[in-house]
């Protein structure tokens, strides 16, 4: 199994609803572009990538969001390098079709009462149904570790719950150490990287807004 060294997490630029949540009610949450802020950062982010990767080749899977496509090209990273595969479900989580501003703050207040990871929007997911299509992305990744030649650097572009999401299915964190962290900043990046014991450790955590709150002893 050729496991790669680095497995890189990125999330989009800022994107136009990052700065007018009414934006949402004119257009589709996909459909939506990034700034020129966040094509700043993820060209920012592209000069840390390029260093990094040097003139290794990269497996990268992309959001099929317009942010996160635009934030992936801004990186300018040289074609002849990477493959790159669509996979949606790396895609942001499902807060419904057209979003009435004020009922999605509202249900955002819900959520923050209820619980990220459970609370479930009226006509999208809760963060467990990103959870489920997260884990069905890793167990195809693992698989594709399979090839003798798969690439050394695997890149994933996408947004910052499927982020958290994916490190918490990876590292099995528990519901309540997940609900601890914050959303990476828009195009932060996180890594993991393959030691000689042949574990991955993450090369900085997420930032903290609370100690985890257990209901048990887990581990």
């Amino acid at each position: 199994m050729a496991r790669p060294r680095r497995i890189v997490l990125v999330r989009h630029g800022e994107s136009t609803g990052n700065v007018d949540d009414s934006v949402y009610e004119r257009e589709p949450d996909h459909a939506l572009a990034l700034t020129e802020r966040g094509r700043q950062q993820a060209e920012e982010t592209g000069k840390r990538l390029r260093e990094l990767f040097g003139r290794e080749r990269v497996s990268v899977y992309v959001s099929p969001y317009r942010r996160t496509h635009e934030t992936l090209q801004a990186f300018h990273l040289d074609p002849e390098l990477i493959r790159v595969r669509e996979e949606p479900r790396l895609r942001e989580q499902d807060w419904g079709n057209w979003q009435d501003r004020d009922d999605v703050r509202l249900q955002k207040a819900y959520r923050d009462a209820y619980g990220h990871f459970f609370y479930r929007f009226a006509q999208g997911e809760s963060g467990a149904d990103v959870y489920d299509r997260v884990g069905g992305f890793l167990e195809s990744l693992f698989r594709s570790f399979e090839a003798p030649d798969h690439p050394p650097n695997v890149l994933l572009v996408t947004h910052g719950l499927a982020m958290r999401l994916f490190c918490m299915r990876w590292f099995h964190w528990t519901v309540a150490e997940f609900e601890s962290l914050l959303n990476p900043e828009n195009g932060d990046m996180r890594m993991l990287v393959l030691g000689e014991d042949g574990r991955y450790t993450l090369d900085r955590p997420f930032e903290r807004w609370r100690d985890p709150e257990p209901y048990g002893i887990t581990g």
